[in-house]
């Protein structure tokens, strides 16, 4: 019985590794895409990566523009971006994602994510200082 258990964990685990792939892909995917639409002044399409709480919150992409070039500046202008893990906590997808900045500080930004009938959308980021364990 015990065999039966360990054979069907590791059919089950083979079975959704591509599709935690494909999601994690997918996700990575939004975030790059708003990433490099913030670095081409492309507001609207920046925009079009939020979730609707976002969307109703900045109602519009220059307030959201702004924001994000005020508030977020290494999120902004990157001048390093690389992702860390992809996790779920209580049904949310959280992305991590580590930015360094123009004076080389280092930044963790947590990113929920949402997936709505347009696919995944950012519906928010938390974001502090690294801390890379000197």
């Amino acid at each position: 019985m015990r065999r039966f258990y360990i054979v069907f964990l590791t059919l089950f685990s083979l079975a959704i590794a591509p599709i935690a792939k494909a999601q994690s892909d997918e996700i990575r995917g939004v975030i790059s895409a708003q990433i490099d639409a913030f670095q081409s002044n492309d507001l609207e399409r920046a925009f079009s990566f939020a979730s609707p709480m976002i969307k109703q919150i900045f109602q519009n992409p220059t307030r959201f523009g702004q924001m994000v070039q005020n508030g977020y500046p290494m999120v902004w202008r990157p001048a390093d971006m690389r992702f860390g893990g992809l996790s779920l906590i209580e049904d949310t997808q959280i992305q991590t994602v580590y930015f360094t900045d123009a004076q080389g500080q280092v930044f963790e930004a947590v990113y929920e994510m949402l997936e709505t009938e347009d696919g995944w959308q950012i519906n928010g980021v938390s974001i502090r200082q690294a801390d890379l364990g000197a």
